[in-house]
């Protein structure tokens, strides 16, 4: 009888601990979007790393890591006893919800590298402050504090915040991969064994996908946003530490039936184009012309975008494309943001909807007061009409007939929304020629303004 009455004894004891466990660490939901607040800083700094590369650690590695810093961080606090260990383990979910100041930083002075296709860079180190910049993998960074979890790093003048695991000391290993076959295929990146064979004029190093990330700036005034644009890392001798935006125009299956706010502050157009002024709203992506021969403008942009991809990676140039297939899910406002974010420019490729054969063009930055004066236009449109201008002189002195002055005032998604030099470049329309020697007569000169706009 006593041995029976000592078990439920013990029983209920282990009952009420377990109780007692489950209701001092029960989940917490974070206030706002469930879909951007995540359970714990591990998964908000996992999201900050974006598709890390192989040959690093997976992503749920990283996280664990992270988890464990600030275990490691609690038990040397602690005194190091097992059950500490394990009431830090369980705690460190809840270590996002503090309102006291995040540990000071360890004074550092030494390099480090980006091991993730992209890494959110951040004003302050914390999961929800404002993503300034993200850096590609491979990038260099001066590091100059450490808490475990967080960096400060120096990154283009500015003193910034990144997760810790997604950053190395040592130097990530190049990696070739062979550029995408110019013609009927999807465009992917291939393994370097397959580059001897490709014929591609160039091969790439880091070559990977990149989605848009919704902490960027305008990115949540996107609404077509699921597909992948790639950035490819040329492996030239020459190597211009610049990544140029090739932006495909057109492609996307069902974005004229889908509209996106015109300006970031949802003010009306001021020209007409394929949308009329006074719209507040425009298509998210139109299906562009047709030529006169009866081939889709989205097909000869894509062709026009795979010519200039591998004579800008021959030329030392990365190169950030858009769209390498018929059909990629991201509208004008997702590819804006993705340039903003991943490239130095922001170069978009169009034909002219007329039938006349008037020659190439660029669509300047209308001379509207009030349109020049809201940013980001405001900030960066001499950038954009600059970037316009070096690009017609370079086909001007690759032979390519330039129409009127070389520009034509509008009003376009893209332009307000670029934080980088951008330009819609028309190079002729419907009635030109766009056979593979036209198209690579073409490539020779947007090469040769890129070189103009970056003084090379």
């Amino acid at each position: 009888m006593r041995k029976k009455t000592f078990v439920f004894a013990m029983a209920a004891a282990v009952a009420l601990m377990t109780a007692g466990c489950q209701s001092k660490y029960e989940k917490v939901e974070l206030p706002g979007n469930a879909a951007e607040a995540p359970e714990s800083a591990g998964e908000k700094q996992k999201a900050d790393g974006e598709n890390q590369q192989a040959g690093g650690k997976s992503q749920a590695e990283g996280k664990d890591q992270q988890a464990d810093g600030a275990v490691n961080e609690k038990i040397a606090q602690n005194g190091g006893s097992e059950s500490e260990k394990q009431q830090a383990e369980v705690s460190v979910n809840k270590t996002e919800l503090t309102t006291e100041p995040a540990p000071s930083m360890e004074a550092r002075n030494e390099t480090v590298y980006v091991k993730a296709t992209t890494l959110n860079l951040r004003v302050a180190p914390e999961p929800g402050a404002e993503v300034v910049a993200a850096p590609v993998n491979g990038t260099q960074l001066k590091r100059t504090g450490d808490n475990g979890n967080w960096s400060q790093v120096e990154y283009q003048g500015k003193t910034c915040y990144a997760a810790s695991a997604y950053l190395s000391t040592e130097q990530p290993e190049e990696q070739s991969a062979a550029l995408a076959q110019t013609a009927g295929n999807s465009g992917s990146a291939m393994s370097s064994d397959s580059a001897a064979s490709s014929g591609s004029a160039a091969s790439v190093q880091n070559a990977g996908e990149v989605g848009l990330n919704m902490d960027w700036k305008y990115a949540s005034l996107s609404k077509i946003n699921s597909g992948k644009a790639v950035l490819y890392r040329s492996e030239s001798a020459s190597r211009q530490n610049k990544v140029v935006c090739v932006n495909a125009g057109h492609g996307t299956s069902g974005g004229s039936s889908v509209k996106t706010q015109c300006h970031p502050d949802g003010t009306p157009k001021v020209t007409s184009g394929t949308t009329s002024a006074g719209a507040t709203t425009a298509v998210a992506v139109s299906g562009g012309m047709t030529f006169a021969d009866g081939t889709p403008e989205a097909k000869v942009t894509l062709a026009m975008a795979r010519v200039l991809k591998d004579k800008l990676l021959a030329k030392g140039y990365d190169v950030l494309m858009i769209r390498e297939s018929d059909d990629v899910q991201l509208d004008n406002v997702a590819r804006t943001v993705l340039a903003n974010n991943l490239a130095d420019c922001h170069i978009a490729l169009h034909w002219d909807s007329t039938k006349s054969n008037k020659g190439a063009f660029y669509m300047s930055v209308p001379n509207v007061a009030s349109y020049r004066a809201m940013e980001p236009v405001a900030s960066h449109w001499k950038q954009h009409n600059a970037l316009g201008e070096s690009l017609v002189a370079g086909l001007k002195s690759a032979g390519v007939k330039i129409f009127s002055g070389g520009s034509m005032e509008m009003d376009l998604t893209q332009t307000s929304y670029s934080t980088v030099p951008s330009i819609d470049i028309e190079l002729g329309d419907g009635a030109s020629d766009h056979s593979a020697a036209t198209l690579d007569q073409l490539g020779n000169g947007l090469v040769a303004g890129v070189d103009q706009y970056f003084g090379n």
